[in-house]
């Protein structure tokens, strides 16, 4: 008689999907960027109407981050050259 382990591994099926996150754009605070600058660029950059801008500003500066937008890897690493290229500290992360 042969006991059955306690673990079985399962083999992956070629249909077995894992869900695509999305990846997001994070600014950084830094001591060197004024808040009228940091909201100007979410302004020019993104696009975003002024009460967004301030308001992903105030998170920036009071939260120490935020993220700033969502998508595809590729368009994530572009706005982080870009938010490089006016100063800013900016990442590129996987959402959780």
């Amino acid at each position: 008689m042969s006991v059955a382990p306690a673990e079985v591994d399962m083999p992956r099926s070629a249909d077995h999907t894992v869900p695509d996150k999305p990846w997001v754009t994070i600014v950084w605070n830094d001591p060197i960027n004024l808040m009228p600058y940091v909201t100007y660029v979410f302004e020019h950059v993104f696009g975003y109407p002024k009460a967004k801008a301030e308001r992903l500003m105030l998170e920036v500066h009071h939260k120490g981050k935020a993220v700033v937008a969502a998508g595809a890897r590729e368009a994530m690493e572009h706005n982080v050259e870009v938010l490089h290229g006016y100063g800013l500290w900016a990442t590129v992360r996987q959402d959780r």
